[in-house]
């Protein structure tokens, strides 16, 4: 297909560098000056001095402090939902390749093409209250849905633009409203996801220099002397989605543009907590992280927490925060067809894996856009949450293992005066051990069962435990060991 002149591309109500829309609703948001639009920012917080803070410099108490619910709640889920769940994976009657919410990149969809899905994007069945119940059932303890991903539709009612759900779709409710609300309400902590990179806007336009439609989507260039007009809309809409959403984590996508700087990460950063100093932020945000590894590559960049996508470390990371977001099938955003599921036995085992090393697990949804939570999805969730309604002592508020190596039968979680034996291969004969510990032992039980004593012998070479015959759950199931202290390996 021939791809068009890259300055045609994006053509919309912000053609022009700045429209009186713009200036009127910066203006509302204290984006504006008497010269036009400035660089958006707040009156920084300030220390006691007067003299604004260094969130960048955070002290290790503070930091702690404002980390210690997310360290606590181990398990997240992830909604990527936007206009790309009308074509569902398909364009012009054949199946799309790839990922879901990318399909106008892999799809070479152009932009007035594109530019169709909004008016029939009408989710009459999203019901956010149900979404939290799943959500509550499920165990999971935040959740992430998407406020505007690559192509630049607002999941949100902008007063920026007009390519939004309110503005845009026949649907004309802010699903974003509703679902805080309900999440506020459930003590579901409430997050979102933001692209820095942006499909839609006029500052941006595809990479001429790119080999095909979708790389030069992925590598978007910003046009010249036009930055600090994307980057005041940029601003602004978080602004938007910080004083009306309260979202408790900001995670960021698309940094990998060569026109996003770590200096402007920084900026960015500084921003965000100036408004709201609590905020969590990924590391996404900048230039930090290692590719789809997801950790940081050195000291000194933005953001909070690395992410790994679609991968767990294969060792613990003491020290670091930590999150693996994760797919149930093969894509992000909603695709028809494709049904390659894991199974509820894998999702529980990550998670158990993940909490061993001491990160946290980001489990994803793609809604459809009638707004259901696919069949498959829901299932799932429910027999995740069956699971944790009984162990979920050994996730929730657990550290990583004592001990540097995994163990081949399966993972162990602690906390202070507690190691969880999560074993996935329950012996055939009863015997299981696991390395030495500096700790007494005092007791151990199954987690199912805590009036039921497991026989333990401790001795210099180890601890080893007498089992029944047969595992209490055929996922994962949990052996407490009580101790004195903090586990600590030999």
């Amino acid at each position: 297909m021939t791809i068009m002149d890259p300055n045609d591309l994006f053509d919309d109500e912000l053609s022009a560098p700045v429209t009186r829309r713009q200036l009127l609703a910066a203006s509302a948001l204290g984006l504006a000056a008497a010269g036009g639009l400035l660089p958006a920012g707040l009156t920084p917080a300030s220390a006691q001095d007067g003299t604004a803070k260094d969130f960048l410099r955070e002290a290790k108490p503070q930091r702690d402090a404002r980390m210690e619910w997310w360290r606590d709640a181990r398990f997240g889920m992830f909604i990527h939902w936007g206009v790309y769940s009308v074509p569902a994976g398909f364009y012009n009657g054949k199946p799309v390749p790839g990922i879901g919410e990318w399909i106008q990149a892999s799809g070479t969809i152009p932009p007035q093409d594109y530019a169709r899905f909004p008016p029939q994007f009408n989710p009459v069945k999203y019901d956010a209250k149900e979404w939290v119940r799943i959500m509550k059932d499920a165990g999971v303890k935040y959740v992430v849905i998407t406020s505007k991903h690559h192509d630049g539709f607002a999941m949100f009612d902008s007063k920026l633009t007009d390519w939004d759900i309110v503005d845009g779709t026949p649907y004309k409710r802010d699903v974003l409203r509703d679902l805080s609300r309900e999440c506020k309400k459930a003590g579901i902590k409430f997050c979102t996801y933001h692209s820095i990179l942006d499909w839609h806007h006029p500052s941006q336009q595809p990479n001429p220099q790119a080999k095909d439609f979708h790389a030069s989507l992925a590598s978007n260039a910003m046009k010249p002397g036009r930055k600090q007009e994307y980057v005041t809309y940029l601003k602004g809409q978080l602004k938007e989605i910080v004083e009306n959403y309260d979202p408790a984590v900001l995670w960021f996508d698309g940094e990998w543009v060569t026109w996003w700087t770590e200096e402007d990460a920084k900026d960015l950063y500084q921003y965000l907590r100036s408004m709201k100093p609590s905020l969590i932020i990924n590391n996404r945000i900048g230039k930090g992280r290692k590719g789809m590894e997801g950790m940081n590559k050195g000291e000194g960049y933005a953001g909070d927490f690395g992410t790994p996508e679609q991968q767990i470390p294969p060792s613990g990371l003491p020290g670091v925060d930590w999150e693996s977001c994760m797919t149930m099938n093969d894509t992000w955003g909603y695709k028809s067809n494709d049904q390659n599921w894991k199974s509820s036995t894998t999702l529980i085992r990550n998670l158990c894996d993940i909490a061993s090393k001491g990160g946290n697990f980001l489990l994803n949804v793609g809604p459809t856009s009638e707004g259901e939570i696919p069949a498959a999805s829901v299932q799932r969730l429910a027999e995740m949450g069956k699971w944790i309604r009984v162990n979920g002592e050994a996730i929730y508020e657990t550290r990583a293992s004592p001990y540097s190596k995994q163990l081949p039968w399966g993972r162990i979680t602690s906390r202070k005066g507690k190691l969880y034996v999560h074993v996935f291969d329950w012996p055939k004969d009863g015997k299981l051990g696991i390395p030495a510990l500096e700790n007494r032992v005092k007791k151990a039980y199954l987690l199912t069962d805590k009036k039921r004593p497991v026989r333990v012998e401790q001795y210099g070479a180890g601890i080893t435990f007498d089992l029944p015959g047969s595992a209490p759950d055929p996922a994962a199931s949990v052996i407490v060991l009580e101790v004195s202290g903090l586990p600590k390996a030999t």
